[in-house]
C-alpha cells in the first residue's frame, strides 16, 4: 500500500460477502473507499501517522446495511404530529385524538392502522366529537390515504367528489357527503396544501436528527423513493457529512408529458456529497386496505380492478422514454393485476432491459408470475416490516379484502429467492420503522399472512440489504460488498447475522458505522 489509510478497522470477524475472499479480520478504508482487505499481521504495515484505527474486539463487520425503499425526508412530514402507530381500536383512537397537541389549531396525525376502525368504513363522524371543531388530518399507515374532519375538508374547500388525472377518490357517501376519507396522493393534497407543515429548520433539523437515528440501527444507505428536498438535502450535505448515502428516485405521475420526461432525465445524476438523483418512482396501484390495489379480480367489496395510471399504456410509454434515455426505473406495484403489467411492460423493453427495473412491494402475486423476474432481470424490492399489518387468522383488513387464496401468496420473499429474483430489502419509512436489524429479523420471520410461509435465511437476509440492494439500484461493481475498491460503507454489529436467532439481532448492539470512510455511529 503506498499512501497510508485513514481508518483501519481491526480485531473484526468480517463477513465480505465477496466469493474471492468471504472471511477476514481486518479491513483498510482510503478515500472513502475500501483501500485493502486482510488480517492482523497486515496491520502494522497498513497503518501511517495520520490513521486512525478502530479495535473491533470481535464484533461482526458486514458490508454497510442499506434500506431498500425508503422516504427519509418526505417523511419528515408524513410523520408529523401524533403517533398514531399504537392505535389498535376506535376507543383508543379517540382518546389519543382528545389530548392530542394542536398544532397552529390543528390536529395532524400519522401511522394509524386500519384495522383500528375494527371494521367499520372510515369516516369523520367517528371521531369528530371528540376535537372541539379543531380540523384534523390524520395519515393512515400505508402513506396512500387520510382521514380528514370537516373542518379540515373547508379549509381545503372540499365538498364533494371530484376528478384527478390520477386515480385518487374523495370518498363520500350515498348523499354526496365527504366522508373526510381520501384515498391516494391527488385527494391527500387537497387538505396538505392548508394544513400546518414544519418550518425550514425544523425539516433540517428533524433531517439530521432522522439520519443519524437511522445509522445508529447500522443503515448506511437508502434508497430514497421519492424526489426529497434538493435544497434541503444539498444544504445539510455541504455543512455536515450525511450519516446515509442517499439516493432518489423522483415520481412520474400520470399525465405527465414530454417536458416533464425531459425533465425527469435531465435530473439523474444531480447530487453532491453521498447525496445523488438515480432513477424514477411509478405507481401502477395504492393499496389493499385502501381498495387501489390493482387486482385481477375484484376484493371482497368489489374494489381494486383499476390501475393508478388510467391509461396503463401511457405508463408503459413514459417507461420506454426514460429506458431509451438509460433511466432506471422502480415501480410500486403490490397487487397481482399490477405486478403482471409491469413486468409485460418491461418484458417489451427487449433483452437491454435485464437489471435496470424494480418492482416495489408485491404483496400478492400468483406463482406464474414469479419465474418471471429472474427471466427479466426485474429486481423485487420488500419490505418485510409491511407483514407485521396482517394476522395469521385472517382477521386483518388486508387479508379480508383480498380473501383467503390471494391472502395465501403475500409477501413471498422465500418463493421469489428460491425462483432466482433479486430481493432487496426495506422499511418503507415512515410506514415502518426504519431499524435495519428489525427488517433482518422480519425477513427470516415473516408475521402476519405471511408467517406461514418460510421466510429467507440469515444470508439471503443480509444480501437483501447488501449485494441485492447494490443490484436493484445497479451499483454491483461498488457497493454490497467488503473488497478493495468498493465504497467503504460499513456496518459493525455486537452478535452475528447469520447465527443469532431473529428475535435476538433485533436488539443487536451496532457498534460502529461508517459511510464513506466516515465513522458516523459509534458505540460508546
Amino acid at each position: 500500500m503506498t499512501t497510508a489509510p485513514d481508518l483501519v478497522l481491526t480485531g473484526a470477524e468480517v463477513r465480505t460477502l465477496d466469493p474471492a475472499r468471504p472471511r477476514a479480520t481486518a479491513v483498510a478504508v482510503r478515500d472513502g473507499l475500501i483501500a485493502a482487505v486482510g488480517d492482523e499481521r497486515d496491520v502494522s504495515d497498513w497503518r501511517g501517522p495520520g490513521t486512525e484505527v478502530v479495535d473491533l474486539d470481535g464484533a461482526h463487520l458486514v458490508p454497510g446495511l442499506v434500506d431498500a425503499h425508503s422516504h427519509p425526508v418526505w417523511g419528515l412530514d408524513m410523520a408529523a404530529g401524533a403517533d398514531l402507530s399504537g392505535v389498535t381500536g376506535l376507543a383508543a383512537l379517540r382518546a389519543a385524538l382528545a389530548g392530542a397537541e394542536r398544532v397552529d389549531g390543528w390536529v395532524i396525525g400519522f401511522g394509524l392502522d386500519h384495522n383500528a376502525f375494527e371494521g367499520r368504513p372510515v369516516d369523520r363522524a367517528l371521531v369528530e366529537d371528540v376535537l372541539g371543531g379543531a380540523p384534523a388530518f390524520l395519515r393512515l399507515y400505508d402513506g396512500h390515504s387520510a382521514l380528514a374532519t370537516g373542518a379540515a375538508l373547508t379549509a381545503a374547500g372540499v365538498t364533494g367528489a371530484r376528478a384527478f388525472e390520477q386515480r385518487s377518490r374523495i370518498v363520500c357517501d350515498a348523499d354526496g357527503r365527504p366522508t373526510g376519507h381520501l384515498i391516494e396522493h391527488a385527494a391527500m393534497q387537497l387538505v396538505e396544501r392548508v394544513m400546518p407543515r414544519l418550518s425550514h429548520a425544523a425539516r433540517r433539523r428533524r433531517l439530521v436528527e432522522l439520519l443519524a437515528a437511522m445509522a445508529a440501527t447500522g443503515l448506511t444507505g437508502a434508497h430514497v423513493m421519492d424526489a426529497g428536498d434538493a435544497e434541503l438535502v444539498g444544504a445539510v450535505a455541504e455543512e455536515t457529512v450525511l450519516p446515509l448515502r442517499l439516493r432518489f428516485a423522483p415520481w412520474c405521475m400520470p399525465g405527465v408529458d414530454e417536458a416533464g420526461l425531459a425533465e425527469l432525465v435531465a435530473a439523474q445524476g444531480r447530487g453532491g456529497r453521498h447525496w445523488t438523483v438515480g432513477g424514477v418512482k411509478f405507481f401502477m396501484d395504492g393499496t389493499v386496505e385502501g381498495g387501489t390495489a390493482w387486482l385481477e379480480h375484484a376484493d371482497c367489496h368489489g374494489q381494486g380492478t383499476a390501475a393508478f395510471w388510467p391509461d396503463p399504456d401511457a405508463y408503459a410509454a413514459a417507461v420506454r422514454h426514460l429506458h431509451a434515455a438509460g433511466v432506471r426505473t422502480a415501480t410500486h406495484a403490490i397487487g397481482d393485476a399490477a405486478v403482471r403489467h409491469v413486468l409485460d411492460v418491461v418484458a417489451g423493453l427487449g433483452a437491454g432491459a435485464a437489471g435496470r427495473h424494480r418492482i416495489e412491494h408485491i404483496e400478492t402475486a400468483p406463482d406464474d408470475l414469479l419465474p418471471r423476474f429472474a427471466e427479466l432481470g426485474v429486481a423485487a424490492s420488500m419490505q418485510p416490516p409491511h407483514t407485521a399489518y396482517t394476522r395469521a387468522d385472517g382477521t386483518d383488513e388486508w387479508s379480508r379484502r383480498l380473501g383467503t387464496a390471494r391472502a395465501r401468496h403475500a409477501w413471498r420473499l422465500r418463493d421469489l429467492r428460491d425462483a432466482g429474483a433479486t430481493v432487496a430489502l426495506g422499511s418503507d419509512w415512515p410506514r415502518d420503522p426504519d431499524d435495519a436489524r428489525a427488517g433482518l429479523s422480519t425477513a427470516r420471520a415473516p408475521r402476519g399472512a405471511a408467517s406461514a410461509r418460510a421466510g429467507l435465511t440469515a444470508l439471503e437476509a443480509l444480501e437483501g440489504c447488501t449485494t441485492h440492494a447494490a443490484r436493484a439500484a445497479g451499483e454491483t461493481r461498488t457497493a454490497g460488498r467488503i473488497t478493495p475498491g468498493y465504497r467503504a460503507d460499513l456496518t459493525a454489529l455486537g452478535l452475528d447475522p447469520l447465527t443469532t436467532p431473529p428475535d435476538e439481532l433485533t436488539e443487536a448492539p451496532v457498534r460502529l458505522t461508517v459511510t464513506g470512510g466516515h465513522v458516523v455511529h459509534r458505540d460508546k
